[in-house]
């Protein structure tokens, strides 16, 4: 039986130029909503325009530009369940190790409703989510992979740009890492999925291995 049509909607937040995005089906009023940034807004005006109510929120890490709307959308859909990898949870919760402190806007946003871990599958709003953790730029880093899609997706959150990486100088960070997670998973992945960063505009795993110049595929 032939999965529904997978919609991506991006709202890009100031002042960090993050990627927010609401994932929805055809023929569902439900929705997820990844990586909520400064904005949320926004998000709650695209998800009123059509109707959908979410189901999780999905955090790829605990850093304060993707972690900064999660209390608007749970103020507004209190049974919306948060999400995040079990490395990042303490984030949430704490200013310093979500990096907002530094920045002079210490934030917090309200406690995982459940962790996740590498090779776990999430399902919500009528979809399997599976979960790969690939620390470098934050220790609890992952990506969200929506293998049923066609092509495949794949929320990446700071782990990989176009033509780019996201950031190890963190203290938590580590360059080693990140690269051989994108070896070891990201690559690995059909050529033709789609990667939806956190910065920056959309890219493809194909393209990636072979012009990425700080990850090569070897």
């Amino acid at each position: 039986m032939k999965s529904s049509k997978i919609h991506v909607l991006t709202v890009v937040s100031t002042p960090f130029q993050e990627n927010s995005y609401i994932v929805y089906t055809d023929g569902s009023d439900q929705c997820l909503v990844l990586d909520p940034g400064f904005e949320p807004e926004r998000l709650l005006q695209q998800m009123d325009a059509k109707r959908l109510v979410p189901a999780a929120i999905l955090n790829t890490h605990g850093h304060a530009d993707h972690i900064a709307g999660n209390a608007v959308v749970k103020q507004r859909w209190p049974d919306c369940s948060l999400v995040i990898g079990e490395g990042d949870a303490a984030k949430l919760t704490d200013p310093e190790q979500n990096l907002s402190s530094p920045f002079g806007l210490p934030l917090t946003s309200p406690p995982a409703d459940f962790t996740v871990r590498d090779g776990d599958t999430y399902s919500a709003a009528g979809m399997d989510i599976r979960v790969l953790a690939i620390p470098g730029h934050s220790v609890g880093h992952v990506v969200y992979v929506l293998d049923a899609s066609e092509p495949p997706l794949a929320f990446v959150g700071d782990v990989i740009f176009a033509n780019s990486v996201g950031r190890t100088d963190f203290p938590d960070g580590n360059f080693q890492m990140l690269a051989e997670g994108i070896r070891q998973k990201l690559y690995r992945l059909p050529a033709n999925t789609q990667l939806f960063p956190g910065h920056g505009p959309t890219t493809t795993v194909g393209q990636e291995m072979e012009h990425n110049p700080f990850v090569s595929r070897q």
